[in-house]
């Protein structure tokens, strides 16, 4: 867990700063960034797949006398060190493992969770690469989760979960797809099917995903489940992550060294922002998706 304020980081060795990599040229050794607050190593496979992919925030529980909510969690997927079944587990803010849930079998393609978003009934997500997706039923005690394995055409890769609790899909290669869960079916946006799709994430109105052939954004009427327009950002070299910020921006990062901060409402007006080096980011990258299911 990183602190995200200097305010909040900790002088650990008591000389009156705060010893943190300030940029690509002072970057600190492990265990001694005094804004990393802590840190979890898992029991995992061991190789790079099986390490932590899918990853969601909970907003905690509601406190009527502070009027907001209060104790948060997150929500992790990774691959269990016999690579048959997946571990999704729970942690409180101070690093404390609340509760951990074991999924054998797992279908991912050999990879840990994929992706990872929360529902409106604050219920975790996780999907894999090209294979099943997964609900966890935080309301039954003990906790129990419903495994889903979409048709072969779906061929899954991003994955977010609408304001209406629609889990959406970005095949890699296959079309962008709807999941729902009360009637258990699954509808193809017409217009997608040839589309190579990465991150994606959703909003008020609409979904959005990244694709690579062609490179673009698409934009997605998620009431009618049709593409509004497929949007070049100009330049664009490999769309990959897909956020939406407190603020109702969309986030696109893009891996060749930048981001863009588009505007629903004016899309052409997007913003170029370079970050240098190659970016390799999907799911909720801003914590934003937080917001699209609150109660308002």
């Amino acid at each position: 867990m990183l602190a995200a304020n200097v305010e909040d980081c900790v002088d650990a060795n008591g000389n009156g700063v705060i010893d943190t990599s300030q940029n690509a040229g002072d970057v600190r050794p492990w265990g001694q960034d005094e804004c990393i607050l802590w840190h979890i190593q898992w029991p995992y496979g061991g190789a790079w797949d099986d390490g932590p992919r899918g990853v969601t925030w909970t907003p905690g529980t509601w406190d009527p006398v502070q009027c907001k909510y209060v104790d948060p969690k997150v929500w992790i997927g990774y691959m269990a060190q016999d690579q048959s079944s997946v571990h999704l587990v729970r942690v409180a803010v101070d690093g404390t493992v609340e509760e951990t849930i074991v999924v054998p079998g797992w279908n991912g393609s050999g990879f840990a969770p994929y992706g990872a978003a929360l529902d409106p009934d604050f219920k975790p997500w996780f999907s894999s690469l090209r294979g099943e997706f997964v609900r966890v039923n935080t309301d039954q005690n003990p906790i129990t989760v419903d495994r889903f394995t979409p048709p072969g055409n779906v061929q899954s890769y991003g994955f977010t979960v609408d304001p209406d609790g629609h889990p959406w899909f970005g095949g890699n290669c296959g079309p962008i797809t709807r999941f729902d869960p009360d009637t258990q079916t699954y509808t193809a946006i017409p217009g997608t099917e040839a589309g190579c799709w990465r991150g994606v994430t959703a909003d008020k109105n609409f979904t959005w995903v990244a694709n690579n052939s062609p490179c673009a954004l698409a934009q997605v009427d998620r009431m009618t489940n049709t593409l509004v327009a497929q949007h070049n950002t100009n330049p664009c070299s490999v769309a990959i992550g897909l956020s939406v910020d407190i603020e109702d921006f969309v986030w696109l990062v893009d891996q060749s060294g930048w981001a863009w901060k588009i505007d629903p409402d004016n899309v052409p007006a997007m913003q170029q922002v370079m970050v240098p080096g190659s970016h390799y980011v999907y799911s909720d990258m801003t914590g934003g998706q937080l917001k699209s299911i609150l109660p308002q």
